[in-house]
């Protein structure tokens, strides 16, 4: 699986994977884009980049349909709206603690996340 990546650039796009999700403070789409992007575009390079870039991802989806769900809830009552900002920070939050572990070489496996990619 390794295409001779050193355990520095393995690490490098391994935290790539859960920070990438950052994106979503420019634009919502792009807490699903960056880890996307980072595991097609490496997961065939290296198993720790592969095993971080599909936890990522699989964690950025459920916090993007969690959002969702809860935003559209908020037509009912406010704090439907307060909630969806809630998990949306707290997805940030986690995305840096992942790339944190991942930067100690630990593949790190989110709390809570809908396991869609195996």
């Amino acid at each position: 699986m390794s295409k001779s990546l050193t355990k520095d650039q393995e690490v490098t796009w391994g935290m790539a994977a859960h920070l990438s999700a950052l994106l979503g403070i420019l634009f919502a789409p792009g807490i699903v884009i960056g880890p996307l992007l980072v595991w097609l575009l490496k997961r065939n390079d290296s198993e720790f980049i592969d095993t971080n870039g599909k936890e990522a991802l699989n964690f950025q989806l459920t916090v993007l349909a969690a959002t969702f769900i809860l935003a559209m809830l908020s037509a009912i009552s406010g704090i439907f709206l307060i909630l969806a900002m809630a998990v949306g920070i707290a997805g940030l939050g986690f995305a840096i603690y992942g790339g944190l572990q991942a930067k100690k070489g630990i593949n790190y496996v989110y709390p809570f996340a809908i396991r869609l990619i195996k």
